[in-house]
């Protein structure tokens, strides 16, 4: 063991692991059962200082840098083969400000540590839709959850963020400070440093919601998806809403007779009283027979963890892509009906996603995310038990993927749904546009070495 490697144990609170140790296999796994990396140091911090210490330590070292925050990442960027993976998984406070409506949230937590924390005050910002998503790496990459409609993105709530950068430096990053740097986070991914403290406006949010699920048979076909798409089009700044194609699994909640047979969900959720939203989604109930419905008013939290269940951490293998979709025509919707209708596993969903609202009053150079113009995002979102058949689901998403990318905006995808982020450079210059050559010159600055590789990486100009 070299002498800095000593020094590191001695002077961190939290772990080092190495691949001797015996909890080393367990602290590499992430949500992704395909990913299987195996890094040559695991630093499991405790505090920012520890970060700056492991950074330091990956600098000196020459070794690049992989971070974990949830772990929840399709891709499996928290875990690199050879390289140093600093885990924040240990840092899960969340400190809430009552009246100034605002939290501190740290860097390794989850969604449901914030909105647990938050909802205790009926306040809530907006995150993603599994609960058991790392804080960090979707707000990254921009952030869409349910709340998308009223109160934007998870990036368009972020205050400020603490980031320790390729240096070893410990950055306050806002509108006012380091400001070039705020805005490359709020999009960029983790290119630029590790952010260690999240800083987000909240809101009055719950404690009820209104849910809006109706699950209509696939054979109902195009038409409760056209009206959804006529419904919702005046209805953007208020209700999140996607579909989503899936198949019914063998649960008594279900009627038997339907397992095994594909559906579709209308699923809305109205960002305001839930009386209200219910009126207001009611029509959505009602577009012929139901293999169930399952709406109603539902607490914010338990909203916020329903498809935990569904993607459970470990147990499955995935691979997702998306496209963002230049609109919604009957022709693209007879695309996607057809496309999913050969589906390999049962266990795979996809989805439309409704945006407008909030989401699209920021302007294109405000954040690194880039336009906000597209009206829907369609995500394929593959999953599978079985190793042996990794070959067989991938090849159905990328089939499928690049027939839809004639109805795509630009080429652009949301980069949390990357699949493995195989079409590299050109993906992000698709996706960043005007932006990336920016981003280029901000990661210049702030890691001219490319020690933050492992991502959806944007090398420095």
């Amino acid at each position: 063991m070299s002498n800095t490697l000593v020094n590191l144990k001695n002077v961190i609170q939290g772990t080092v692991l190495e691949p001797s140790d015996s909890d080393y296999d367990k602290a590499r796994m992430v949500w992704n059962a395909m990913i299987d990396r195996k890094p040559a140091l695991i630093v499991q911090c405790k505090s920012t200082s520890d970060v700056v210490e492991a950074v330091n330590y990956a600098r000196q070292s020459n070794t690049p840098i992989s971070i974990r925050g949830g772990g929840h990442n399709v891709a499996g960027h928290a875990v690199c083969d050879d390289g140093i993976m600093i885990d924040l998984s240990l840092m899960r406070h969340v400190e809430v400000d009552i009246d100034g409506k605002t939290a501190l949230v740290d860097g390794g937590c989850i969604w449901r540590d914030v909105d647990e924390a938050t909802q205790k005050y009926g306040l809530a910002t907006p995150g993603g839709l599994i609960s058991d998503t790392g804080v960090a790496g979707l707000t990254l990459s921009g952030g869409i959850g349910w709340l998308r409609s009223r109160y934007g993105l998870c990036i368009d709530n972020m205050i400020s963020a603490k980031v320790v950068t390729a240096s070893g430096e410990v950055l306050t990053a806002s509108e006012s400070e380091n400001a070039n740097l705020f805005w490359a986070l709020r999009g960029g991914g983790g290119n630029f440093g590790i952010v260690t403290r999240f800083e987000f406006k909240l809101h009055k949010v719950g404690p009820k919601v209104m849910f809006c699920a109706p699950i209509y048979p696939f054979e109902a076909g195009a038409e409760p998806i056209r009206f959804w798409r006529d419904f919702m089009a005046d209805k953007n700044h208020d209700v999140g809403s996607t579909i989503e194609f899936a198949t019914v699994p063998e649960d008594d909640e279900f009627p038997k007779e339907a397992w095994g047979k594909k559906v579709y969900t209308i699923y809305a959720v109205y960002a305001g009283d839930a009386d209200e939203g219910e009126k207001l989604l009611q029509p959505l109930r009602e577009l012929g027979d139901m293999v169930a419905d399952f709406s109603g008013h539902m607490d914010y939290c338990e909203l916020q963890q329903l498809y935990d269940a569904i993607m459970p951490a470990g147990e499955y293998r995935s691979y997702w892509k998306c496209h963002y979709l230049s609109g919604l025509s009957d022709e693209v919707i007879d695309t996607i009906l057809e496309g999913f209708s050969s589906t390999p596993s049962p266990n795979t969903l996809s989805s439309i996603w409704n945006f407008g609202g909030a989401t699209a009053d920021v302007a294109a150079d405000a954040t690194a995310f880039g336009d906000r113009s597209m009206p829907y995002m369609f995500s394929m979102d593959s999953v599978w038990p079985d190793k042996s058949d990794d070959e067989k689901n991938i090849n159905w998403t990328r089939d499928f993927w690049n027939r839809m990318k004639a109805y795509s905006d630009k080429g652009r995808m949301y980069l949390n749904f990357p699949g493995q982020g195989e079409e590299g450079a050109k993906l992000l210059e698709d996706t960043f546009g005007d932006n990336y050559g920016k981003l280029q010159s901000i990661k210049k600055k702030y890691d001219p070495d490319n020690l933050f590789r492992f991502n959806q990486n944007i090398e420095p100009a």
